[in-house]
């Protein structure tokens, strides 16, 4: 009898062994955070017309939920970076396009003030997540730079009412979600392949940070 339940245990740990794990989640959240990021970034520039409001559903269900979904799915794979920077940014975008619809029409010419405190908290966010980047890839890398960029000009345009700079902003913003989609279609071949179709770069080396992190 005992060996009988040794046998079958032994089988079942060769199962869950052998099943795949899940699939990686960070080309969805950069995919959405990339289509979004796209089309708000073309109303900054000036390049959408008619109110340049096509963003705001995307807020919700891509570029907000989906990413909140990969951020937890990155919980499940133990990735701390993944799942504090799609949840972050998954409640960033639900939560703009909640003060955009709720709060924003009562601002009027203060609009620009509450925007500019809202980028700039996401800046100080986005500052330290930079940082660390370096120890993910150079592509994910080039993704926070070039948003850390987006939002620092965004914000420094929306407290002084510059809308030469927030233009500025929304083209730097263009150049993100270029950014993050070449990181999203580079992790879904990768993937696919099981090795580096398209290159994303190696983390940084840094010896001495990465054994205090460990």
């Amino acid at each position: 009898m005992a060996t009988t339940f040794e046998a079958a245990r032994n089988v079942q740990q060769t199962e869950i062994i052998g099943t795949p794990g899940p699939a990686d989640p960070a080309p969805l959240g950069l995919a959405g955070f990339a289509l979004t990021t796209f089309l708000l970034s073309l109303a900054n520039a000036g390049v959408l017309s008619g109110g340049g409001n096509e963003w705001l559903g995307y807020a919700f269900a891509y570029g907000g939920l989906c990413q909140l979904l990969a951020g937890m799915w990155e919980f499940r794979n133990r990735n701390v970076f993944g799942a504090t920077a799609f949840s972050t940014y998954g409640g960033f975008w639900i939560g703009l396009a909640i003060w955009f619809l709720t709060v924003a029409p009562m601002k009027g010419e203060t609009i620009g003030n509450d925007l500019g405190w809202i980028l700039l908290a996401f800046f100080i966010f986005n500052t330290y997540m930079l940082l660390w980047s370096v120890f993910v890839n150079k592509a994910v890398l080039v993704v926070f730079f070039t948003l850390e960029l987006t939002e620092l000009i965004l914000f420094i345009g929306n407290f002084a009412s510059n809308t030469t700079l927030v233009k500025a902003g929304g083209a730097i913003g263009i150049l993100t979600a270029a950014c993050a989609w070449y990181t999203s279609a580079a992790g879904v071949v990768n993937g696919m392949a099981g090795r580096h179709v398209l290159p994303v770069g190696k983390p940084m080396s840094f010896p001495a940070a990465r054994s205090a992190i460990n």
